[in-house]
């Protein structure tokens, strides 16, 4: 009888369509696995999948759920009608997942018969309204997100796909001191985005060392749960830049394509990618994307006086297009290397942080440090006090 029982239920999380992709799951696949066959190895299979990540399978299957990037979700995300039936589909789906994730150890065990000895481990279950959880998750989709953007808030690229960076630089902007006006700049770009304004592409530019990187990935950190996501690209991928924007068009979070120490040759390819997506051509206009990059260059393009050789007729224009290019960022911000004053204030903040005792003494060798490391520059500050910290 319990045999029956189960086999039903594999019937039914088999059957799924709406949802289906949650059975690409490694811990739900396993649990239909073992619907279908109670066995010892397919049990302890299972719950060794599910404790991986938790001891509750209801909670595990809910977030599953939730986070399922499906025809129902993506057209609710878009703000589009949803068709009669697959809304039907997706509510009688939530009531089966409901049910399926209430399935207790020893329902399995009694189908399990006399094997059922070996199965000694378990798990917990809940009671909870899966529909109710689930529209109460949709109304929130430009915070939470759906999908990988409901796990994860950095990005890179690979083979032309998305992939999370499960473990991104934790920096937050109460980390960092010094260049508060401009941080402050391009924090309130970040706001004008997340809050449906015109928001600029920004160029931050300036001296190795002085925090370019680390404000950005500060800023998408800080944001994280208020929408924001971070795609990291290299200066090679910017061809791809089409299909990014194409892939995450139409999403309800907020997104700041990152790309690092920029500098560009004058026949560099990727020049032409990125030129006509600040430029804004008809394939890469976006409201909820901003292109955020950062060179120790001023002029993006390196220009050398053999460039002006050669038997290009308008050699001026040519030339002229090429160093404008960071001309069409709508927000430039300068981070050059700090004074004495600026940089001994950063290195006062570490040290505080770090419970160093700040002295005369202190601030000599941080001064000693700088003049040893191409100079002062809050890069050079934190590596002083992480010298410090290691001989203590």
């Amino acid at each position: 009888m319990d045999n029956n029982i189960l086999a039903g239920y594999a019937a039914k999380l088999s059957a799924l369509s709406v949802f289906r992709g949650i059975l690409e799951d490694k811990t739900i696949s396993g649990f239909l696995k073992l619907l279908n066959e109670p066995t010892p190895k397919n049990y302890g299979g299972f719950t060794a999948s599910l404790y991986a990540h938790t001891d509750n399978m209801t909670a595990y299957i809910l977030e599953a759920v939730t986070e399922d990037e499906n025809p129902f979700m993506l057209r609710l995300a878009a703000y589009e009608e949803v068709p009669p039936f697959i809304e039907r589909a997706a509510k009688s789906e939530l009531a089966v997942l409901q049910e399926l994730s209430r399935i207790s150890p020893e329902t399995v065990r009694r189908a399990m018969g006399e094997n059922a000895v070996y199965a000694a481990s378990g798990w917990k279950t809940e009671e909870i309204d899966f529909l109710a959880a689930y529209t109460r998750r949709m109304s929130c989709l430009s915070t939470r997100g759906y999908g990988i953007f409901a796990k994860y808030h950095t990005f890179t690229l690979k083979d032309g796909r998305l992939v999370p960076v499960k473990n991104p630089d934790p920096q937050r902007l109460s980390q960092l001191s010094g260049y508060e006006l401009e941080r402050s700049r391009v924090i309130n770009n970040t706001l004008a985005l997340l809050n449906d304004k015109p928001a600029a592409n920004v160029l931050l530019y300036g001296d190795a060392g002085t925090g370019k990187s680390s404000t950005v990935k500060a800023v998408a950190n800080e944001y994280k749960d208020r929408g924001l996501r971070l795609i990291e690209l290299s200066k090679s991928q910017l061809a791809e830049l089409p299909t990014v924007i194409e892939r995450i068009a139409r999403n309800p979070l907020k997104f700041i394509v990152f790309v690092d120490d920029v500098s560009f040759s004058s026949d560099d390819d990727n020049f032409s990618s990125l030129k006509a997506v600040l430029e804004g051509s008809v394939s890469t206009k976006t409201p909820n994307l901003a292109i955020y990059a950062t060179s120790n260059r001023r002029h993006l393009v390196k220009e050398r006086f053999s460039d002006r050789d050669g038997d290009d007729i308008h050699a001026g224009d040519t030339r002229e297009e090429l160093i404008s290019l960071s001309e069409r960022f709508g927000l430039k911000v300068a981070f050059l290397k700090p004074n004495k004053e600026a940089y001994l204030k950063i290195v006062e903040m570490l040290a505080k942080e770090n419970g160093i005792e700040c002295s005369d003494e202190l601030f000599m060798r941080a001064e000693a440090f700088a003049l040893r490391r191409n100079g002062r520059s809050g890069r050079a500050a934190k590596h002083f006090i992480e010298s410090v910290l290691s001989e203590m």
